[in-house]
């Protein structure tokens, strides 16, 4: 069935037929971008685009095409992912089996019976219905690598020996005598200025009007390419119902609910990886271990292009992939290599992790099961139940280096690896033996952390995650005591965070609980926390006169403080945050009066430095910036920042930018494709939002918005109608019930093959 916004339900009798029904789904939504997914995992990019060409996956990856195919040719050449299908511990089951050979199924009979309109690949040589299971595991497979490998491809193929040419120096700027953290930060795939996030906020059974948990969820991902969401309701009568988004490739359902648990996700500070640097004899592919010396293990690949083939020579050692990166301080040197061993390279579980998530009947059971399958890759999951309990959980896969290890085994570049970013460099020489990842007695498979030693945390009021370290879900129970590897404690939190709390902790303060209305108008509230706190006491106004700017500055003062579509004055505060000091100066914040108080943290830093000649720089320069762009600086928000993905008309758009400005509904212009006229044309931020509360009497009430509509070919019906209704701040009703389904029917069909 197919209702209203295009969105499909698939009925059917049995897992693998589940899978047929999605992938036929997935295809006609999105034909072009599975396909690409496709080639991509055949490692066959250059074949069919040219090896010069880029492949951006507008997440961490961004290589030729070349390069990219090395990588997946090297791998399909080892075999990997055939083992990992054979691995009775690390590879999947079989419902997950079932589920991929339907969707591969389903996507070739919806190719064999349908014509392909989209222009963006419309008569492709490509687009042929013999697809294989394992294209799709491979794609599924790559997905994991995402935060971990996916950041290293180039460095990966490209490491090589050092010569007279390539000495192998480290490459990373310093500034006053310190490594630049948001430099290393960014190579290491974690930009701070385009941070890879998502908002999930659960209120429980004591903080809601229902007595019964709700939840509101908001993923910030990118509007296209393979890392973009398609809604789906699959359901096998009897035995299995849930609804919500996946991404493209995936046949079960990633983000949604079922009739008794809602949960979302929210990208995890954890990393996936951890370098090890080995001493080398000399300039060359011979390093040294606690065994003696060992040679690096060098695979030649083949790729095909478009005319004859070219050949690329990848390095390994037993725990990973050689890197040569310079620029995170880990160049292959004349003294030293590293390779990098990857968590979420060693399993093949992750379908089976959100699949059997689907079956869960309360938030305890929903993180039993996560845990009993093991194959989280990189998220946090926030969720809410039925019965008024609601969780958060950092239960990704973690490497297994607790601090006692991190502390023995670090090099001195390690050293600063961990103080910089927080990524422990671990000393190659005893990987296989004193510094190997350990194993916990509680963990699904070797080698990564147990769930006794992943942070959870279950109340009756809230949580939530904004993309900060587990640290802080409700302020009222700091989680504390774990590795390093996952994250920070008693560290500052983002302006987004502290106004995803202030969300609630506000509602909650004026004697109101949490009702499904106010939950859900939370997301178009579109309140921006740093101007809230810069205003205080009129800094923010003091800053401003100061430029001598008297026509920006009244519309300054008169802004609303939100980013409404139409608010008027929110380009000059965003453009006045973006040029901020961010390096702190002999310890002492340029910007912040009040530094951060762990005591306090969703409160401070507060108190705007309004006399730091910097700071009234950052809104001189800001000012400046709009009129020289000849932007008018009470032109509404709505007529600056649109709708910018593939085939999208300059839709007016709320929202703006996260970490920095505080907005919740987060928003940002990365490679956009259309409207690039515009100040802001938007490619990436609010995705699947979902708001889902659980009624008496066994209902569900269920509201989304899918920011950018369920089909990418522009010329269909469903491919700008979300959109428009995200610009005037709506929701969908998203059909649950047999009778809702029917109320919303759009056409019933059946597909076989």
């Amino acid at each position: 069935a197919i209702t209203k916004h295009g969105i499909p339900h698939v009925t059917a009798d049995d897992f693998g037929s589940l899978g047929f029904g999605s992938g036929y789904a997935a295809a006609q939504d999105a034909i072009c971008t599975l396909a690409d997914t496709l080639v991509t995992a055949r490692g066959e990019r250059s074949r069919w685009f040219g090896p010069d060409a880029r492949y951006n996956d507008q997440v961490t990856l961004e290589a030729s095409n070349l390069q990219v195919d090395a990588l997946v040719t090297d791998l399909h050449q080892r075999h990997v992912v055939e083992r990992l299908l054979r691995d009775p511990v690390r590879g999947p089951g079989a419902q997950a089996r079932a589920m991929v050979r339907g969707y591969v199924a389903g996507a070739n009979q919806w190719l064999r019976t349908n014509t392909v309109t989209d222009p963006a690949c419309r008569g492709a040589d490509y687009l042929r219905p013999d697809v294989k299971p394992i294209d799709l595991w491979y794609g599924v497979y790559l997905a994991n690598l995402l935060a971990s490998t996916g950041v290293f491809v180039k460095e990966i193929v490209d490491a090589a020996p050092p010569s007279p040419d390539d000495p192998g120096l480290p490459d990373l700027p310093v500034r006053a005598s310190r490594v630049d953290r948001d430099a290393l930060l960014t190579a290491l795939g974690r930009d701070p200025e385009a941070p890879f996030g998502s908002n999930a906020t659960a209120v429980g059974g004591d903080a809601s009007t229902t007595g019964r948990g709700m939840l509101l969820g908001n993923p910030h991902f990118p509007w296209r390419g393979r890392y973009h969401f398609t809604q789906q309701h699959l359901t096998i009568p009897g035995k299995y119902d849930v609804a919500g988004a996946s991404l493209i490739g995936s046949p079960a359902v990633n983000i949604g609910w079922n009739r008794d648990v809602a949960w979302s996700h929210t990208v995890s500070t954890a990393y996936r990886f951890t370098p090890y640097e080995y001493k080398t004899v000399g300039p060359g592919t011979t390093y040294l271990t606690d065994a003696g010396p060992q040679e690096l293990i060098r695979d030649t690949v083949t790729i095909a292009l478009p005319h004859g083939t070219a050949t690329e020579d990848l390095y390994r050692t037993p725990e990973g992939y050689v890197v040569d990166s310079p620029a995170t301080l880990m160049p292959w040197g004349p003294a030293s290599v590293w390779a990098i061993r990857d968590a979420n390279a060693e399993h093949l579980r992750t379908i089976d992790t959100f699949l059997d998530m689907g079956k869960a009947t309360s938030v305890r059971d929903l993180l039993r099961r996560q845990d009993r399958a093991g194959g989280m890759p990189w998220v946090n999951t926030t969720a809410a139940d039925r019965s008024g309990d609601v969780l958060y959980a950092d239960h990704s896969v973690v490497p297994n280096v607790p601090d006692d290890l991190v502390q023995q085994c670090l090099t001195p570049t390690g050293v600063v690896l961990q103080q910089v970013a927080g990524l422990p460099g671990l000393d190659g020489t005893f990987a296989g033996s004193t510094c190997a990842w350990r194993t916990d007695a509680d963990a699904e498979r070797p080698g990564i952390l147990g769930p006794a030693n992943l942070p959870t945390e279950v109340r009756r009021d809230w949580v939530m995650n904004a993309n900060d370290s587990y640290w802080l879900p409700n302020p009222a129970q700091p989680l504390e005591g774990y590795a390093g590897i996952i994250g920070c404690e008693r560290c500052v939190r983002t302006m987004r965070t502290r106004m995803v709390s202030h969300y609630v902790m506000d509602r909650l303060d004026s004697g109101r609980k949490e009702s499904p209305r106010s939950l859900r108008g939370h997301e178009y509230e579109n309140r921006v926390m740093a101007a809230e706190v810069m205003r205080e006491g009129g800094a923010l106004d003091q800053v401003c006169q100061a430029t001598g700017e008297t026509e920006a500055c009244q519309v300054l003062h008169d802004w609303d403080g939100r980013s409404d579509a139409d608010s008027v004055g929110t380009a000059i505060f965003e453009e006045f945050v973006s040029r901020l000091p961010t390096l702190p100066v002999d310890e002492v914040d340029p910007v912040w009066l009040t530094p951060f108080d762990p005591g306090d943290p969703l409160n401070t830093p507060r108190d705007l430095n309004v006399a730091n000649p910097q700071v009234i720089q950052a809104m001189s320069d800001a000012i400046a910036s709009l009129r020289d762009r000849g932007i008018a600086f009470d032109a509404p928000w709505g007529s600056l920042q649109v709708a910018g993905d593939r085939g999208a008309p300059p839709i007016p758009l709320g929202g703006g930018t996260g970490d920095a400005a505080g907005n919740a509904n987060a928003l940002s212009s990365d490679w956009p494709e259309d409207n690039k006229d515009r100040y802001r044309p938007i490619t990436y931020g609010s995705s699947h939002i979902q708001a889902v509360s659980f009624l008496s009497g066994g209902r569900v009430d269920a509201r989304t918005i899918l920011t950018y509509s369920q089909s990418e070919n522009p010329r269909s019906p469903w491919s700008a109608d979300q959109t428009r209704m995200f610009s005037r701040e709506r929701w969908v009703r998203f059909a649950w019930t047999d009778a809702q389904i029917a109320h919303d029917l759009v056409r019933r069909f059946t597909v076989s093959g």
